[in-house]
C-alpha cells in the first residue's frame, strides 16, 4: 500500500506537467508563428517478484511472471511543427512561410536565433526588424521614398521608390531548415534555438531543395486547436482525479490495517 502512495503521486504529478504544457499552447492561441506542444510519457522501474520462464514445479515453467510498476515520469514536451493556420492582413511587411523553413533573426548579443513569426516592421533607419526590434538576417533596408514593396514566392524583395517607372530588387529573405525541427531550444518571443538534437541551420531559397515559399500579405498563426487542447485537458483531470482516488483508497486500506484489534 506504500508503494501505491508513491505510484498514484507520480501520476499525479505527471499530469500535473499535462496542464501546465496544455495551459502554454492555450495562453498561445493567438501567438503568430506558435507552435503547440505535446508531453510524452513513460512508465518507471519494475519489480519483479517473479521473472517469466521461472522454474515449476516438475520441470514447468511459469508461462508470465510477476512485475510491479512504480508509476509514470514525463519524458519530452514536443514541440509539433505542422503548420497552423493562415491569417490575411494586406500589411506589405507581414510575411507567412507555406511549408519548411524559419526566417534567421539576429539577437541583440549577435546570436542567431530562428523563428516562424512574420510580422516584420521597420525601424527607423529603415531596417527590416521583429516586433523587438532584432534584425532580420540577411539584414534589409528599405528606401525612405519607397512607394511599393513586393515580396516574391522567392523571398527576392523588390521596391518601387518615387520617380522611377521600374521596380528595383533591394534584396532576398532567405529561409533556414533543420534535420530535426523538434529539437529546437524555445527561448520565447517565437525565437528557437539550434542544439546537438536539431543539427545545424541549413540556409536556402525560398520554393527550392525542400523549402517553403513565402507569402506577402499573410501572417501563419498559431497551430493550436483550443477544442483539442480542451478534450486533452478534460483528459488530464480524468486522470490525476483517478489517481487522487488510488490515494485515497490506499489511505483507507491503511487505516483498516492500522485498526486491526490484536
Amino acid at each position: 500500500m506504500l508503494r501505491t502512495l508513491s505510484i498514484a503521486a507520480s501520476g499525479m504529478q505527471a499530469q500535473t506537467l499535462n496542464i501546465d504544457v496544455i495551459s502554454n499552447n492555450l495562453a498561445n492561441v493567438n501567438s503568430t508563428g506558435f507552435k503547440k506542444s505535446r508531453a510524452d510519457f513513460q512508465d518507471l522501474l519494475y519489480e519483479t517478484l517473479r521473472p517469466a520462464g521461472a522454474s515449476a514445479s516438475a520441470g514447468n515453467q511459469v508461462p508470465t511472471g510477476i512485475q510491479i510498476g512504480h508509476g509514470a515520469r514525463p519524458v519530452a514536451t514536443q514541440k509539433i511543427f505542422i503548420q497552423g493556420n493562415y491569417q490575411l492582413t494586406e500589411n506589405k511587411l507581414d510575411v507567412a512561410i507555406e511549408g519548411d523553413g524559419f526566417f534567421e533573426i539576429i539577437q541583440p548579443n549577435g546570436e542567431a536565433a530562428y523563428t516562424r513569426a512574420g510580422a516584420f516592421k521597420m525601424d527607423r533607419d529603415g531596417r527590416v526588424v521583429t516586433s523587438d526590434g532584432f534584425l532580420l538576417e540577411p539584414e534589409l533596408t528599405i528606401p525612405t521614398d519607397t512607394v511599393s514593396l513586393s515580396i516574391g514566392t522567392d523571398g527576392t524583395v523588390s521596391v518601387l521608390t518615387a520617380g522611377d517607372t521600374e521596380p528595383t530588387e533591394i534584396g532576398t529573405i532567405q529561409l533556414t531548415k533543420f534535420s530535426n525541427p523538434a529539437g529546437l531550444e524555445s527561448i520565447g518571443r517565437n525565437l528557437y534555438l539550434p542544439t546537438l538534437a536539431s543539427g545545424d541551420a541549413i540556409i536556402g531559397t525560398a520554393g527550392e531543395e525542400g523549402f517553403g515559399t513565402l507569402a506577402q500579405g499573410y501572417l501563419e498563426m498559431s497551430n493550436v486547436s483550443v477544442v483539442e487542447e480542451m478534450v486533452n485537458m478534460i483528459v488530464a483531470q480524468r486522470a490525476y482525479e483517478i489517481n487522487s482516488k488510488a490515494i485515497q483508497a490506499a489511505d483507507q486500506m491503511l487505516q483498516i490495517a492500522n485498526n486491526i484489534k490484536q
